[in-house]
């Protein structure tokens, strides 16, 4: 028998790592690339696009979201690209994901014909974009999960 197919608990913890790695590379993509598709426009552009979603909310509170939100995208990102307390910024992608999620789900339901916002302007709300959206959610719940129990077992492996 070779010794390649025999599974040890470190080979099954390098692979895991592996395939947390990729993960969090892929997302961090994600949400750079998110980020400076809406950087690249006026933030008022933004704007416009949150209160399309008509969330009913205060005018102040849609402009801080659009000056806000891509700069706390591009942070995710980079935190996400390093791996810096990768399951808090794993969990935050999650909950962050969820609420967009949510939020087009609910536009979508409503019958609203609007542009989504991820990428910037010009991608129309609809089946494709919250296919994505909710893959994109599914994914960055299951890097949280791989983070927290990656971590520990690595806690346990310590013991």
């Amino acid at each position: 028998m070779s010794t390649a197919a025999v599974s040890t608990p470190g080979n099954a913890m390098r692979r895991a790592r592996v395939i947390v790695l990729i993960a969090r590379l892929a997302l961090a993509a994600v949400f750079v690339y998110a980020a400076i598709a809406k950087l690249r426009q006026p933030w008022q552009l933004f704007t416009m696009t949150i209160d399309s979603y008509q969330m009913h909310l205060p005018v102040s509170v849609v402009n801080l979201l659009a000056q806000t939100l891509p700069w706390f995208e591009l942070a995710l990102g980079v935190a996400l690209f390093i791996g810096w307390k990768l399951r808090w910024f794993a969990s935050a992608a999650a909950v962050l994901l969820a609420t967009f999620f949510s939020v087009m789900l609910r536009a979508y339901y409503l019958g609203l014909t609007i542009d989504c916002g991820c990428f910037g302007p010009g991608e129309h709300l609809g089946v494709k974009t919250l296919l994505r959206d909710g893959s994109l959610f599914a994914f960055s719940a299951a890097l949280a999960w791989a983070a927290f129990r990656m971590r520990r077992r690595e806690m346990a492996a310590q013991s």
